[in-house]
């Protein structure tokens, strides 16, 4: 079994001068789904991994190089997710390789990806557009004192019965870490849900205590649907994380209740 420990992460590796469908590093979902309480059993969310890539490149037929961006789709059924240093070395892999048409091309990826995460992965030419200002409530600008940054806190987190709403609350604020590279990753979460009115302090205090945490993007998202659910008991929950762009990609893992209504795909101005 693929681990973290296997993978190119942190290491030098040279740019790949062919396509390599092997270059792709999945990484089983089941160990950080145990570690949460979900690994071998029914997932109690929908889902997916959208990624953004920026840097795609290939040549024509005559051999004139062409360059796209492109909507990567990766649902939460699959098997594996994918390492990301690794999908940045498979995409540059496809530079100096001919293709007929750029739909050779999308197919060649959808291929390669679902093949490699065991599920089907949709792939669209073109980005979401940009949000040009944040939709929801944002709730960074409390006046709190915070001094608890590890690991994850869900005892912050409580909800007021008494109040049953529906509301979107939005942070900027979450950072974690490559569990790998230590190298550290932000982003923005959007929290959707109908149900008990959430305490904004205390959400707020959670979210900051992954701040030294170090987790996969993907594993993060599905610890804060979880401690959320366990300890507010919404009735529907929408959790998107909106990770900041490294080496020509970013990621947007999105959790909910089954029968949430998929977002509207946005980038975040960071992105």
């Amino acid at each position: 079994m693929n681990t973290p420990e296997d993978s190119s992460l942190g290491r030098d590796v040279a740019y790949p001068s062919t396509y390599d469908a092997g270059l792709l590093f999945p990484i089983p979902r089941l160990a950080g789904r145990n570690a949460i309480g979900i690994g071998g059993h029914t997932l109690p969310f929908i889902g997916h991994d959208r990624w953004h890539a920026y840097e795609l490149s290939w040549l024509d037929a005559r051999g004139k190089p062409c360059v796209a961006t492109a909507t990567l789709t990766v649902p939460c059924t699959s098997t594996s997710l994918i390492e990301s240093k690794s999908l940045k070395l498979y995409l540059n892999s496809l530079n100096a390789e001919r293709f007929n048409s750029a739909e050779a091309v999308r197919e060649r990826i959808a291929t390669d990806l679902s093949a490699r995460a065991g599920d089907e992965v949709s792939v669209t030419f073109g980005l979401p557009e940009m949000e040009d200002q944040t939709t929801g409530e944002l709730i960074d600008a409390l006046d709190l004192d915070i001094d608890d940054y590890g690991p994850p806190n869900a005892g912050y987190l409580s909800a007021d019965p008494a109040h049953v709403v529906e509301e979107l609350l939005v942070s900027h604020l979450l950072k974690s870490n490559c569990p790998v590279t230590g190298q550290p990753d932000w982003a923005s979460v959007v929290l959707a849900y109908h149900g008990p009115r959430l305490d904004r302090a205390g959400l707020l205090r959670y979210l900051v205590s992954f701040r030294d945490h170090a987790e996969f993007h993907e594993q993060c998202v599905e610890r804060i649907f979880q401690d959320v659910t366990a300890h507010c008991r919404p009735q529907a929950l929408s959790v998107e994380a909106r990770y900041t762009r490294r080496g020509g990609l970013d990621i947007n893992p999105w959790r909910a209740t089954p029968g949430f209504a998929v977002p509207l795909a946005r980038r975040e101005i960071r992105q």
